[in-house]
C-alpha cells in the first residue's frame, strides 16, 4: 500500500497521521468521479479554469478546456480543472484592478493546496493573465499560460468595428452630436460580436503578448483569434507542454527573470501597448523580487522603436496582427535588443525560438526595425514636482502637438465631481487647459479605475476638439487614446502633490524632458498641505477583502500589489 513517489494524487496529502490512509482515502474519493486505477496513478496537470457568466471574453472556455485536456491525455497525464475567480473587465465595481490581487492569491493557494505536478493557466480578460502569472510565480510550480485570444471584428456600414477603441470613437462622435441615438444604439450591438478579448492592442492583448515575450506561453499563441481553430490547437499543444514541463521541470522563477522582464518591456514599447501593462508587469516581476523603476522604462523607450500598426495607436486589429506574423515577427525585428539566452516553457531559449524559419510578415501591420512607425517606444515615464515618483504617458496614442505645453489646470476633485460638471455649459474651460482628476488612485474610494480617459467637455467636443491634456492618478483602458498623463504617484489620496492642485494653477508638460511640473510656489503648497484632508478610506472602518486591500495595496509604481505578497527576504 505504501507509495513513496511524490507525484499525482500522492502530492500534498491531507495529514491524518497515517500517510497510507491519506492516499487510500484520496483515491477512494477520486474514484467516485469515475476514474480508472490507471488514470489515478498518473501525474496530474491542474488547469486553472476561469469561465464566468460575468466574463464575456471567456465564453469559449468550455471548448478550450476540452482541447487542453486532450493535450494532457495525449501526453500521458491526468488533466484536472479547478475553478478560480474570474474577472470580467466591465462587470466589476469599483474596478477590476481591485480584485486582481485577490485572484492572484486564489490562484496561488489553489496551486499549492491541491495535488498537481504542473498547471495550465487559462486566462484572457485584462486582469486575469497578470493575476495568474503573479499567483503561479509565487507558487513556483511548473506552469504554462494559454490565453483566450482576441475577438474578430464586426462591421457597421463600410467600417470595421472592434471593441473597444471603436467604442470610444463612436461614443465621442455621439457626445459631439455627430451621430444620433439610433446610430449609437446600432453600433452598440455590433462592437463585440464574438467570444474573446478586445480586438485591438488593449490591455488583454498586450498582456497576452507579454506572457509570450516572457516565455510563459507557447510561441505564436498570443494573437490567435478566439474563434479560430488554431486557438483550440494551441490549447491542445499547451496541454502537451504542461506534461513536458513535469519532466523538466522548468519553473516560473527560471523563466521570469530580470532579463526576460527587460525583453517584455521592449515588446510592450514596440507594440505601443497598454499603459496598464506597466502596473501588471511591475506586479508580476515584484513576485520574483525584481524591481521595475520607471527610469528603466525610459532607458529602454529611448532605444526601442514602435513597430506595430494596431488600434488604438494605428489602424489595424488583432486578427490582422495574427495574420501579419504575430509576436514572432516583432521579436525578430527586436532581436539585436533582446536577451536571447532567456529560457521559455518549451525548454528552448529565445535565441533557439528565433532560429526557426520566419513566415510571411505584412509590413503594413508590423514594420521593420529599419523603417519603424516611430523611432522611440510607445510609452514614457514623466517625473517632476507633480509626480515625484513618476507618471505614465502613452505617447504613441497621443497628439504630439501637445507634448511641450503649459496649461491652466481645470480640477475635478473626484469621479463624482467629474460626472457632475464635465458637460456643464458654464464650465470655465478651453482647449488649451489641462483637465486634472484627483482622488482616483489605488487607495481612493474609486480604487484606480480606467477613468483617466477624461471625456472632452461637451462644450468643446461639439466644436470639434478631439484631444487635450488630461492628468490623473487613475488608469486608462489600453483601448483608449489621447494625450493623457496617468498613474501620477504618489496619488492624491496619499497626499501627493496632485492633491494640492487647484483650478487656475499652471502645469508644464514636457515629453522631451520627461517632466510634469506644478508651477506653484512652494510656500503656497505648504499652506495647502496643512489644509489637506485625505479621502482614503480608513481600514479600521472596513471588513473582509475591503479592509485587506485598504491596508496593503501599494502605489502604481510598485504595481499596486499587496505589501505582504512580496517575497520574504531570504527565500
Amino acid at each position: 500500500m505504501s507509495d513513496s513517489k511524490e507525484f499525482g494524487l500522492a502530492k500534498g496529502l491531507t495529514n491524518y497521521g497515517d500517510r497510507d490512509f491519506s492516499i487510500y482515502l484520496r483515491r477512494s474519493f477520486a474514484s467516485s468521479m469515475g476514474y480508472s486505477r490507471d488514470m489515478l496513478s498518473r501525474k496530474i496537470v491542474g488547469i486553472a479554469y476561469t469561465p464566468s457568466g460575468y466574463n464575456n471574453c471567456h465564453r469559449h472556455f468550455p471548448e478550450m478546456l476540452e482541447a487542453v485536456k486532450r493535450g494532457v491525455l495525449t501526453a500521458g497525464a491526468l488533466p484536472v480543472e479547478f475553478p478560480t475567480i474570474s474577472l470580467g473587465e466591465v462587470f466589476l465595481n469599483p474596478t477590476s484592478l481591485k480584485f486582481r490581487n485577490l485572484m492572484s492569491m486564489d490562484t496561488e493557494e489553489m496551486i499549492r493546496a491541491q495535488p498537481m505536478d504542473a498547471v495550465v493557466l487559462m486566462g484572457g480578460c485584462d486582469k486575469t493573465v497578470p493575476a495568474q502569472l503573479m499567483g503561479a510565480l509565487s507558487a513556483d510550480l511548473p506552469a504554462v499560460q494559454v490565453v483566450a485570444g482576441p475577438m474578430m471584428t464586426s462591421r457597421h456600414g463600410e467600417e470595421r468595428l472592434g471593441a473597444c477603441t471603436d467604442c470610444r470613437r463612436f461614443w465621442g462622435k455621439y457626445r459631439a452630436g455627430e451621430i444620433d441615438s439610433e446610430e449609437i444604439d446600432t453600433v452598440e450591438m455590433r462592437l463585440a460580436t464574438t467570444a474573446g478579448t478586445c480586438a485591438v492592442m488593449g490591455t488583454a492583448s498586450t498582456m497576452a503578448c507579454i506572457a509570450e515575450a516572457l516565455g510563459m506561453s507557447l510561441p505564436g499563441t498570443a494573437a490567435i483569434p478566439a474563434v479560430h481553430a488554431d486557438r483550440l490547437r494551441a490549447a491542445e499543444a499547451t496541454g502537451v507542454a504542461a506534461v513536458n514541463l513535469i519532466a523538466s521541470p522548468i519553473r516560473p522563477s527560471q523563466v521570469i527573470t530580470r532579463d526576460s522582464v527587460e525583453n517584455a518591456l521592449r515588446v510592450l514599447l514596440a507594440l505601443g501597448g497598454s499603459t496598464n501593462a506597466i502596473v501588471h508587469l511591475t506586479a508580476i516581476a515584484g513576485r520574483a523580487g525584481i524591481e521595475i523603476p520607471l527610469t528603466w522604462l525610459n532607458e529602454l523607450s529611448g532605444t526601442t522603436p514602435v513597430l506595430v500598426n494596431l488600434k488604438p495607436v494605428g489602424s489595424h486589429y488583432m486578427e490582422d496582427f495574427h495574420y501579419a506574423g504575430g509576436l514572432g515577427a516583432v521579436l525578430r525585428e527586436l532581436k539585436p535588443l533582446l536577451n536571447l539566452d532567456c529560457l521559455t516553457v518549451t525548454g528552448d531559449t529565445l535565441a533557439e525560438r528565433l532560429e526557426q524559419p520566419s513566415g510571411y510578415v505584412d509590413r503594413k501591420v508590423i514594420s521593420s526595425a529599419q523603417a519603424p512607425l516611430e523611432s522611440k517606444g510607445g510609452l514614457v515615464a514623466l517625473f517632476g514636482s507633480l509626480a515625484p515618483r513618476g507618471a505614465i504617458l502613452k505617447r504613441s496614442a497621443a497628439d504630439e502637438t501637445l507634448f511641450e505645453k503649459q496649461g491652466r489646470a481645470v480640477v475635478f476633485s473626484s469621479l463624482e465631481d467629474l460626472a457632475a460638471r464635465i458637460d456643464d455649459p458654464d464650465l470655465d474651460v478651453t482647449a488649451d487647459d489641462f483637465l486634472v482628476l484627483q482622488n482616483a488612485g489605488p487607495t481612493s474610494p474609486s480604487g484606480m479605475p480606467e477613468a483617466g480617459y477624461l471625456p472632452i467637455p461637451k462644450k468643446l467636443s461639439s466644436k470639434g476638439v478631439k484631444d487635450m491634456v488630461r492628468i490623473s492618478d487613475a488608469r486608462m483602458s489600453g483601448t483608449a487614446f489621447g494625450t493623457i498623463v496617468l498613474h501620477v504617484t504618489p496619488e492624491a489620496a496619499q497626499a501627493g502633490p496632485l492633491a494640492l492642485v487647484k483650478t487656475g494653477d499652471r502645469i508644464r508638460l514636457s515629453v522631451e524632458n520627461r517632466s510634469i511640473d506644478l508651477l506653484v510656489d512652494e510656500a503656497e503648497l505648504v499652506r495647502r498641505r496643512k489644509a489637506y484632508v485625505s479621502c482614503a478610506r480608513d481600514a479600521a472602518t472596513l471588513r473582509g477583502y475591503d479592509k485587506l486591500y485598504a491596508e496593503q495595496v501599494l502605489q502604481a509604481d510598485e504595481g499596486c500589489d499587496f505589501e505582504f505578497m512580496k517575497p520574504v527576504k531570504g527565500e
